[in-house]
């Protein structure tokens, strides 16, 4: 495994454990050459998911992607990054779970939201406002009420 701060080749292995109901592994290693210590994970191979966008164009499905829309609405947030990566990889294997080798857009983002939802309030409302795209305040607090009203 490649070095992300030499680029050296040669690493070892320190602590190795499955994640994910064991569909992944979750290594840490440090670097041979520099001695930084980076995490890499295993995952299985899983056919292809096209996700039907609202424009009805299609596209694979990109755990990148949606990594990347998540991390986004935790920034600066007190939740762990292996607690992100559990949302992340709970939220691929429930769009994989519907039994078709497509999926909504909207529905992925629904899923994201009820994962967000039982978690962080913050990260909830951050990835609301991008995914519905809130053009007023006064919808912006329609979903803070929203969310006040769960939690009372």
């Amino acid at each position: 495994m490649k070095c992300p701060f030499c680029n050296a080749q040669v690493s070892r292995v320190l602590e190795s454990r499955e994640v994910d109901e064991g569909s992944s592994i979750r290594r840490r290693r440090e670097c041979a050459k520099c001695s930084h210590r980076f995490t890499t994970y295993e995952r299985l191979e899983v056919p292809n998911l096209m996700v039907v966008k609202k424009s009805g164009e299609r596209e694979l499905f990109n755990r990148e992607k949606l990594s990347k829309g998540m991390y986004r609405a935790f920034e600066k947030r007190p939740v762990p990054a292996v607690k992100i990566e559990e949302i992340i990889s709970e939220v691929e294997r429930r769009a994989r779970g519907f039994d078709s080798p497509e999926i909504n857009s909207r529905k992925i983002g629904s899923l994201v939201m009820e994962e967000l939802l039982s978690v962080d309030d913050v990260a909830y409302v951050r990835f609301a406002s991008v995914y519905r795209s809130f053009a007023t305040l006064d919808r912006f607090e329609k979903e803070l009420k929203k969310i006040k009203k769960l939690h009372n």
